[in-house]
């Protein structure tokens, strides 16, 4: 009588994965096609609308030359009457902060932008310089 246990230790069994490869594929493409397919609005919320357009941040230009010139825009100022020159561009009720830039000729002296600054700054505008130079 021969026993059977040798030849069953030898054999080894294997599954193929091969199809299943190719299977995991198909569903794994249907499912990316169907998701783009899917409607992306599902939820429907009501969104607030405006009846007027946003406004956008409004910035003024400030010149400063070297001769202590003051220009709101093109329009020469004294400096005296920078706040009143500015209070036309800034509202202080408005919800969007406006910025003021200051233009600069590398030759002008600090002081008078440093004022344009103060000024701008207590009527709730952000500010920034910029200098330029005839080098």
């Amino acid at each position: 009588m021969s026993l059977r246990k040798n030849r069953l230790r030898d054999n080894h069994s294997e599954v193929d994965a091969g199809p299943l490869n190719d299977i995991l594929f198909i569903l794994l493409m249907f499912f990316l096609m169907i998701s783009t397919l899917a409607n992306p609005n599902v939820i429907k919320m009501s969104v607030p609308r405006s009846k007027s357009d946003t406004k956008s941040k409004q910035s003024v230009v400030v010149s400063v030359d070297k001769n202590r010139n003051l220009y709101v825009g093109s329009k020469a100022i004294a400096i005296d009457s920078l706040e009143s020159a500015l209070r036309k561009y800034i509202h202080e009720g408005d919800s969007i902060k406006p910025a003021v830039v200051i233009n600069a000729d590398s030759a002008s002296h600090w002081g008078e932008i440093v004022r344009v600054m103060k000024v701008a700054r207590k009527l709730g505008a952000t500010t920034s310089a910029t200098v330029t130079g005839n080098d």
